[in-house]
């Protein structure tokens, strides 16, 4: 079932969702008339694939699957990589379990990533694509399908593209694995039918990616957002965000009072993004203060009230020990026990570890049970030296970013709620009533 869509302020830009939910959205001669497929048309008639490049490069679009990284960068490489074969895929796998943002589009916005990808093989001269979709989502599934096969039937994929001479054959692949595939080389062996761990790099996907062949693998919000660039111009796009972090994304919004998915500005507060689902300022409906927001899924940080007025985009984020990830945004109030949290999501993301590297297999294990001592009041006297240490080694030796930020939920929660991890260290207390076997606070009660 897809998640409820949050309402937001009317002046804010749709780039990625339609302004109302379609009844049909596979209905191509109501998208066509909304304007699917003017922008891959403009390209191929008045458009070199150097071009499209370049707009994209203007435009400042940034890769929306958490890492951020420049999409003109990578499509340029892509197109100059050796071999007269390229392949592009869209990640619309959705790691983290809980979110349903990139799913939500393809459902709602089927041609959008279509379209998009369609021009990100044009820009690069692939004659191949693969839209990546969890084997679960049978909806998402039926909807890509009908939508592709609607675009192949009117000429905008498949054979003879537009009357071009260019093919392309776009694919939907239902693939099943675990958090991993979020990671991009993982995606590509899952694709291949092998083993999902990550690869060593460089060389990079857009130099021997899928099948051994320069690919483009850009998730699928990143490549919905291609058509409006085009059609409306790169300039138009870097207008909308911040500065260093252009155009929308898709965010995932839990709170106590609610929550949905919305369609979001780069550069909003967290503070304005939070309220969408209810919680206004520091407090939410029910008058219960916030005290941490998980920023970025599984592998996010933890950020204090305080720290609310932070940007939501790439850089900002990163600046205060957290990240976009899936585009997920966690709100717990005064009930929740940090410590408690931090733990279960270590212990999640020591549990996801592939097992290729040894500080990623052992380090992460040895991370959760140090929070686990923690969390039930039982620790030894160097296990904050020992986790920061460890931390570091984990990120230090990453192979991936899994690796890279499976450490975050519990160093976050060390720099911010140190207060809350000396109760637990030093008095064998959890103020929030969440944590046993370890003794309550005086006077705590938890939900009171």
């Amino acid at each position: 079932m897809m998640s409820a869509l949050l309402k937001t302020p009317a002046s804010w830009p749709r780039i990625l969702l339609p302004a109302a939910e379609p009844l049909d959205p596979t209905d191509l001669d109501k998208a066509v008339a909304a304007g699917a497929f003017e922008a891959l048309r403009t390209a191929i008639r008045a458009m070199t694939p150097g071009q499209v490049i370049a707009a994209i490069e203007a435009s400042g679009l940034r890769g929306r699957g958490g890492g951020g990284f420049p999409t003109g960068t990578k499509w340029r490489a892509a197109a100059l990589a050796d071999g007269r074969t390229r392949y592009v895929v869209a990640n619309g796998y959705g790691a983290d379990p809980a979110v349903r943002t990139d799913r939500t589009l393809m459902e709602l916005a089927p041609y959008a990533v279509v379209e998009g990808v369609a021009l990100a093989a044009y820009a690069i001269a692939a004659g191949e694509a693969f839209i990546a979709v969890r084997a679960e989502a049978t909806e998402t599934i039926r909807r890509l399908e009908a939508a592709i096969a609607a675009a192949e039937e009117a000429g905008f994929v498949g054979p003879d593209v537009l009357d071009s001479g260019w093919d392309l054959a776009v694919h939907v692949r239902p693939v099943q694995g675990a958090y991993m595939l979020g990671e991009e080389t993982v995606l590509l062996k899952a694709l291949e039918g092998k083993r999902g761990q990550p690869e060593q790099r460089p060389p990079h996907p857009t130099e021997r990616g899928l099948f051994g062949r320069p690919t483009v693998v850009d998730n699928v919000q990143t490549l919905a957002s291609v058509p409006w660039i085009i059609r409306n111009g790169a300039e138009a796009f870097a207008k909308i965000g911040s500065k260093a972090s252009p155009g929308t994304i898709l965010v995932q919004v839990r709170a106590p009072t609610g929550g949905g998915i919305a369609e979001v500005p780069l550069g909003t507060s967290l503070r304005t993004v939070i309220g969408l689902a209810g919680p206004r300022g520091a407090r939410s409906a029910e008058g219960r203060p916030v005290k941490a927001v998980l920023v970025g899924g599984p592998s996010g940080g933890f950020l204090p009230a305080d720290l609310l007025d932070t940007a939501f985009e790439f850089d900002a984020l990163r600046a205060v020990d957290a990240h976009i990830g899936s585009g997920s945004v966690v709100v717990a109030d005064d009930r929740a026990c940090v410590v408690d949290l931090a733990r279960l999501l270590t212990q999640f993301c020591a549990d996801q570890a592939c097992g290729k590297t040894i500080p990623c297999r052992i380090g992460t294990r040895r991370l959760s049970e140090i929070a686990d001592r923690i969390a039930v009041g039982t620790p030894r006297p160097t296990d904050t030296a020992l986790a920061a240490d460890l931390a570091a080694d984990v990120r230090g030796s990453a192979l991936c970013d899994h690796e890279r930020l499976a450490t975050l939920p519990l160093t976050s929660a060390m720099r911010y709620f140190r207060a809350e991890l000396d109760d637990h260290l030093l008095r064998s207390t959890c103020p929030a009533g969440v944590c046993q076997p370890i003794a309550v606070a005086a006077g705590a009660q938890r939900g009171a």
